[in-house]
């Protein structure tokens, strides 16, 4: 209970320290985790911060460590109109975001979120006012030039979360070579589809680059046409996948025998579009993902993808942002695994995936290693093994 004599005002750490009867040294090693206290005096501490009822103040605690304890997220939004309810799913960016609050709430720092709409003017000033605001910024994606990202990263640090890090700047990805390369090669080699076309993303887009270019090399070492191209241009959203289907068919253009979409709300407005021209997937036309985001099992038929891991790519995001600020060190260029999940849209059976879904996961804790081109490697990846799920939802 609250001391009864202890003179009214706000409690401080003095009052903590006086309860527990140790210095204030130790009150805030023990409030900071700093050092390493004795685990009795520890127990001293947060028994005294309990019988006072004492909540450290965020803003004193920013002072006396010279930080603002805020970390700045920007993304850029779609410009289009979008499927009833698309913007309220739970999707790509969301689960990075909440992977990131969650590591900074972890750290006792706050997230301070801000969108940037693809057509949006005075891109730069936006982003620095953020940056004005937080002790560090992680970029969802290449909205600025190299130069524009420059200029941020001389007054604050800065992730990215797509394509290959700028010098002086970090860069958190997942290996999106290694699974569109595992992805084409199960649709053309295991499943002998001849044609497949890739429905990209926006094509500014360092991650989309990166997947057509895998996409392309592997149709052509497996001997199946590649179809790719203007035509073929989405922007990541299921509106824009059945925007190219839709112009497609009113040109009677003859489809592919598998699309691949540059990301799951690409092949969800794929599907749609496919389903209301009496085309089903995968007997007529297989469709698959990228992203694995938690509407893709749901869907009908459920979705063959690619899993990037989006939480623990925004709990990097942070952690290697952190590490920067705290320390003046970051790794520049950080690459997650992924991992590809079959079920049914892909021309897998649901026979065939409940006869082998006991195949596990690989473990995303693997320690790091290198790939021989300076970017830290976790887990396992593709061009080692090929490391796929069987999916039976």
């Amino acid at each position: 209970m609250p001391d009864p004599k202890r003179q009214k005002g706000p409690l401080t750490i003095y009052d903590v320290a006086s309860r527990a009867g140790v210095s204030i040294a130790s009150v805030s090693r023990v409030l900071n985790g700093q050092g390493t206290p004795r685990a009795a005096t520890r127990e001293r501490v947060m028994q005294a911060v309990t019988e006072l009822g004492f909540v450290r103040d965020g803003a004193a605690r920013a002072l006396s460590n010279g930080l603002k304890e805020v970390v700045g997220v920007v993304f850029r939004r779609g410009d289009e109109t979008l499927f009833e309810d698309e913007d309220e799913s739970l999707l790509f960016i969301d689960v990075i975001n909440r992977g990131i609050d969650v590591a900074a709430q972890r750290r006792g720092f706050d997230v301070l979120i801000s969108s940037i709409g693809y057509n949006d003017e005075n891109v730069t000033p936006r982003v620095a006012a953020v940056a004005g605001k937080a002790d560090g910024l992680i970029l969802h994606d290449r909205m600025l030039s190299a130069s524009g990202l420059n200029r941020i990263a001389g007054t604050v640090p800065v992730v990215t979360l797509a394509g290959t890090p700028a010098r002086g700047l970090m860069n958190v990805r997942c290996d999106n070579e290694a699974g569109m390369r595992a992805l084409v090669h199960h649709l053309v080699a295991d499943h002998g589809y001849g044609t497949v076309a890739y429905l990209s993303g926006r094509t500014d887009s360092p991650d989309n680059r990166a997947r057509l270019k895998a996409f392309e090399a592997e149709a052509a070492a497996n001997g199946a046409e590649a179809q790719a191209g203007p035509e073929w241009h989405g922007n990541y959203s299921a509106a824009g996948g059945a925007r190219v289907i839709n112009a497609l068919l009113d040109e009677h253009r003859d489809l592919p025998r598998a699309i691949v979409c540059a990301n799951d709300q690409t092949a969800l407005g794929v599907m749609h579009a496919l389903a209301r021209r009496g085309i089903m997937v995968p007997q007529d036309v297989a469709v698959t993902g990228f992203d694995d985001v938690p509407v893709a099992r749901h869907l009908h038929p459920p979705l063959t993808t690619i899993r990037q891991p989006m939480q623990e790519l925004g709990a990097m995001a942070f952690d290697i942002l952190y590490s920067k600020i705290s320390t003046g060190k970051g790794d520049p260029d950080v690459v997650l695994p992924v991992q590809l999940i079959i079920r049914e849209s892909c021309g897998c059976t649901s026979r065939i995936s409940r006869t082998t879904a006991g195949k596990k996961d690989s473990p995303l804790t693997a320690p790091a290693s290198s790939d021989g081109t300076g970017s830290r490697v976790f887990g396992r990846r593709f061009a080692r093994t090929r490391d796929v799920r069987v999916d039976g939802t």
